[in-house]
């Protein structure tokens, strides 16, 4: 029994030191805008990154994204707080899209992501605020393919808002993907199949869509086996 104990003892203690944090500063030398502008700013008595999608980029669910310089990721955890406004020129089918994308490769071709979409937390439309929560997969599965094929298995609802901080808390291992939103003890949306498959490795970007002025801000990596 005691035998059985102790080898329980190590493996937990191998699995909690095998983990690898890793703090982003978001510096202009850290960072590489692709399709995006960028600037760093102070919102809402925090230091923070602004991104714009670039206006001639009319398609959605694109690589419009900040990257981070120096990580390639494959399984862990990857939190960060964003806020998001419309932009004054926005259309009516702007919903303030903001997210992550990640295991990007190295010609930003190819990538998993999710976001979200504050306006339909609190929209008085109950189908728009099922779609609060977005997850595709670039290039071949984008949004509107997704809810066709699969209507409900890659969208979900949780209550936001714009311009307020919000924690995205995105757990990745294997093709398994788990987004919680502000600390909760339950995910809000939860894909069991990455199009990518489970060993895609590569980059992690910070991601907006139309119509946004997206801000973010500490970005926290977790490395998993």
């Amino acid at each position: 029994m005691q035998q059985t104990l102790f080898a329980l003892m190590i493996g937990f203690l191998a699995g909690t030191t095998s983990l690898q944090a890793q703090t982003i500063k978001l510096t202009e030398d850290k960072l590489v805008p692709n399709q995006v502008s960028m600037s760093l700013t102070r919102i809402r008595d925090k230091e923070a990154l602004r991104v714009v999608k670039d206006s001639t980029i009319e398609q959605v669910d694109e690589p419009t994204f900040v990257r981070l310089k120096g990580v390639n990721f494959t399984n862990g955890i990857i939190e960060v707080k964003v806020l998001s406004r419309l932009l004054r020129n926005a259309t009516e089918s702007a919903r303030g899209f903001i997210g992550v994308a990640f295991r990007i490769n190295e010609t930003n071709s190819s990538y998993e992501s999710i976001y979200i979409r504050p306006t339909n937390g609190r929209a008085d439309d109950q189908i728009r605020r099922n779609h609060s929560i977005q997850y595709y997969s670039y290039p071949d599965y984008k949004f509107d393919r997704l809810r066709k094929e699969a209507p409900e298995r890659y969208e979900s609802y949780a209550d936001m808002a714009l311009n307020e901080w919000i924690t995205l808390k995105i757990v990745i291992s294997g093709q398994v993907a788990k987004l919680y939103l502000n600390n909760t003890q339950q995910p809000a949306l939860i894909v069991t199949d990455l199009k990518h498959g489970p060993t895609q490795t590569g980059g992690v970007g910070l991601w907006v869509d139309v119509g946004t002025e997206g801000y973010f801000t500490d970005v926290k990596i977790t490395h998993q086996p």
